[in-house]
């Protein structure tokens, strides 16, 4: 709540990471503090921009004003300089900075290329040789020459389906001899989907890394996507080791409905009494809205085959008999409208950090990044085999620069003290898990001094910095002076009530007080004079426990402000309207309490007041920091104000 309040604080919602034309004239100072140009006009625009009525210059001005003079109060209160502002900012910060921390034209590259593989469907079949869950430099290597020794005899004329079928460690497609059939873009782990997608039909790849092992990728063809159906089934389950008994009586059950649904039975009906598809069949049957490569080829071949409307015949996949029915179609949806998806698909897979490794590799070169070869060696050597606890000490004793970038350095000691602790993987060459570890340091200090420096380099993150800040500030200082204010001081408010009593009116009168409900009448004398000694909330506790236990209920008490129609009760006894029926259990019903034409207290319509009493506090404090305000225009440059 509080960080979307922030968000649209006078109206500065959303975030810009357009470039802005700056100008850093000062355009005017309020006490003793310069606004720039920049500023001034990335806010002004911004808001305007976000409102439905556009407010003019002239307009804006005061409001701008009075709101850098409510930031102004907030520093003189020292907010700013509380541990609990600095962290939240800072938490701020992190986050805004993130969409700076990429190159952005390998992200649009990457954004681009998602979207031209989205469109087109790639039919493929693969052989893959695992490297398992945790692999060594020895397992990887095992497996990288088994896969290209399997590449070099398809390339020698073997068949490729026998070799899947034979040597392929995926378990989902070793029978198929390792066909995937077609899948579209983002379907794909993506050095996969690299390569697949930029083969030719009949092509056949050289071994592919992924995190799963090695990949040999057999392209068959290649077409326009197809779009995405929405599709509902009835499905009989089949178990795999069926007699033929067993399978004939499957295909005439299937048969059997669909001829049923031929002469007219309802679908989502026949679904639900029928399917064995229970994930779905009780919404008729219907699947999610599925693309090329999502269904089991029998059952996509059919979806993308039919008409909206139209039920195909019984269609057997591995798992048993499915009757299809084609709900809806969409055609390939527009870059734009799948901008916001194919982001989130980048940030999950090796793209995400593919856009951000070009920054880093920036960086480097702009802080002269450098490691020491020799260095390095040596380091490994002092490690032996392994990284063990006798490594680390060793290490520790040595203080050699491994690695050198801007103004810092990387040492055998921090690389002990980075590696304490760690569990290490059997089986992995030093040098590789010490030059790991000097890039993860680098990488995470080099960003670091990116985002310290984003404020310089892009004028509009650091007005978007200053707009949270401020933002904050503002948030604030306003619940103290206003909002915490008003909903606490009591005093302050029956005095505003009075004093603008005629203001709140109602137009029907209001019954204010208690629907009592008793068991009998006996209990409703004891009630009522029980209410006469006590009041309020003191009254329902007593009364409570007085009458009422945990299997027992003699009394019931509704306390509140009733217009005619909220109580049926009330509408009885207040305003003369019908009887009410009685509960069988507490047929005695009384009312304690008064009817009003008009609010007595401010509390009778506390809402109302509280809003307008804020709104009177807000008033007040604005004129006391306007009359001590200093505030100097320039008015040369507020002429050039866009």
């Amino acid at each position: 709540m509080r960080k979307q309040w922030i968000l649209s604080a006078l109206l500065m919602a959303g975030i810009s990471i357009s470039s802005l034309a700056q100008d850093d004239a000062v355009l005017m100072s309020i006490n003793g503090k310069d606004i720039t140009k920049s500023e001034f006009e990335y806010i002004y625009h911004k808001n305007n921009k976000q409102q439905v009525d556009v407010n003019g210059l002239e307009e804006y001005m005061p409001l701008f004003v009075n709101y850098k003079l409510k930031v102004d109060a907030a520093e003189k209160a020292g907010i700013d300089t509380t541990a609990t502002f600095i962290n939240e900012l800072n938490g701020y910060r992190k986050e805004l900075a993130k969409p700076y921390l990429t190159d952005r034209d390998t992200e649009a590259a990457l954004l681009q290329e998602a979207y031209n593989n989205y469109a087109r469907n790639v039919e493929v079949s693969h052989i893959l040789i695992s490297i398992g869950q945790m692999p060594t430099d020895a397992s990887r290597e095992a497996a990288l020459a088994k896969a290209q020794e399997i590449a070099a005899r398809i390339k020698a004329g073997e068949d490729f389906a026998t070799l899947a079928q034979q040597y392929s460690e995926d378990p989902g497609s070793q029978a198929r001899g390792g066909y995937l059939g077609y899948v579209k873009g983002g379907r794909l782990i993506y050095p996969f989907e690299k390569v697949a997608f930029n083969m030719q039909p009949g092509e056949v790849s050289e071994p592919v890394e992924t995190r799963f092992g090695y990949h040999i990728i057999k392209v068959h063809n290649i077409r326009p996507d197809q779009g995405e159906r929405l599709c509902a089934h009835i499905f009989l389950a089949v178990p795999r080791d069926a007699s033929p008994e067993v399978e004939a009586q499957k295909k005439a059950e299937a048969e059997a409905i669909y001829n049923d649904l031929l002469a007219g039975a309802d679908f989502v009906q026949m679904a639900r009494e029928k399917s064995n598809d229970q994930a779905n069949a009780m919404r008729g049957g219907e699947l999610p809205w599925v693309s090329s490569g999502e269904l089991v080829k029998e059952l996509e071949d059919v979806a993308f085959s039919l008409e909206v409307g139209q039920i195909a015949a019984p269609v057997r996949s591995m798992y048993g008999y499915h009757i299809v029915r084609l709900n809806d179609s969409r055609d390939v949806r527009s870059f734009d409208e799948m901008r916001g998806e194919l982001q989130q698909r980048l940030s999950r897979d090796e793209r995400g950090a593919m856009a951000r490794n070009v920054l880093i590799n920036r960086l480097k070169a702009e802080n002269n990044y450098r490691v020491d070869e020799a260095m390095l060696d040596a380091a490994a050597a002092l490690c032996g085999a392994a990284i063990d606890s006798t490594a680390l000490a060793a290490l520790s004793q040595q203080d050699m620069v491994l690695a050198t970038y801007a103004d810092k350095q990387y040492t055998t000691k921090d690389l002990a003290q980075s590696l304490k602790g760690r569990r290490m993987i059997p089986g992995h060459n030093p040098k590789t898990i010490i030059m790991a570890d000097i890039e993860r340091k680098a990488e995470v200090e080099l960003l670091d001094i990116e985002t310290a420096s984003l404020a310089d380099k892009y004028p509009d993150y650091r007005n978007l910095i200053n707009e949270y800040r401020d933002g904050m500030l503002l948030f604030e200082i306003s619940n103290r002076e206003v909002w915490e204010k008003a909903t606490t001081d009591v005093k302050g408010l029956e005095k505003f009530f009075k004093k603008n009593k005629k203001k709140y009116t109602w137009d029907r009168p209001r019954y204010k007080g208690l629907v009592v409900c008793c068991a009998n009448d006996d209990v409703a004398k004891e009630v009522k004079k029980m209410l006469k000694k006590t009041k309020g909330n003191e009254a329902f506790a007593t009364i409570n426990a007085a009458f009422n236990t945990d299997s027992t209920e003699l009394v019931s008490l509704d306390k509140g402000l009733f217009v005619e129609g909220d109580n049926s009760y009330v509408d009885e006894l207040a305003f003369g309207g019908a009887k009410a029926k009685r509960d069988e259990k507490l047929p005695v019903v009384f009312l304690s309490g008064k009817t009003l034409k008009a609010p007595e207290s401010y509390l009778d319509v506390r809402g109302q007041v509280t809003a307008d009493y804020q709104e009177y506090l807000e008033k007040l404090w604005v004129e006391q920091l306007n009359k001590k305000a200093n505030v100097v225009m320039n008015e040369d440059v507020l002429k050039t104000i866009k």
